[in-house]
């Protein structure tokens, strides 16, 4: 009997537990007044309570970006094959290196470059707004993105577009 007596209270205090947890709290007493605030009229639903603000997301890195040994070698054995007019290569070259750092802005700048040489402008603008989109915080990977786009733009023949990008690649530029 007293096992029954103290499962049945453990499963009410459960049920009490969760619905405090599921229900918002009810209110029994008005809220204090304020000078200067206003109370709602009776009958009236209460405005929700204000929220905390969230603590600020940091969405800029702390130092500029930079490659690492395996990518930078890989960058500089593509540089070597686009200067010989080995652009399969050198793309192929690069998007090893982007396995690597996939997130890097300056390995899209230069699969953009690779692409910008062999004549592909279409391919070059996607990896220049890749890279833009990338390079937030570092102001200098930001104007050279912006550079790259800008080229593409231009080699599109969609100049005005193209002067936009060179403005931004300009106030992106650290001073």
């Amino acid at each position: 009997m007293i096992l029954r007596i103290l499962a049945l209270a453990l499963a009410a205090s459960t049920l009490v537990a969760c619905q405090s947890l599921l229900a918002p709290p009810v209110r029994t007493t008005p809220p204090a007044s304020q000078p200067g605030t206003a109370q709602p009229a009776p009958g009236t639903p209460e405005s929700p309570a204000p929220t905390q603000p969230s603590p600020p997301v940091p969405s800029q890195p702390t130092k500029p970006f930079r490659l690492g040994a395996a990518s930078s070698a890989l960058v500089k054995q593509a540089r070597a094959q686009s200067a010989k007019s080995d652009f399969g290569g050198a793309v192929a070259t690069v998007e090893r290196a982007l396995r690597i750092e996939p997130d890097n802005p300056l390995l899209w700048i230069e699969l953009g470059q690779v692409h910008l040489s062999e004549g592909n402008a279409a391919q070059a603008e996607s990896m220049g707004r890749k890279a833009v989109a990338l390079a937030t915080g570092d102001p200098s990977a930001q104007s050279a993105a912006w550079r790259l786009l800008g080229d593409a733009l231009r080699a599109r023949g969609r100049n005005l577009d193209a002067t936009e990008a060179y403005q931004r690649a300009n106030s992106a530029t650290p001073r």
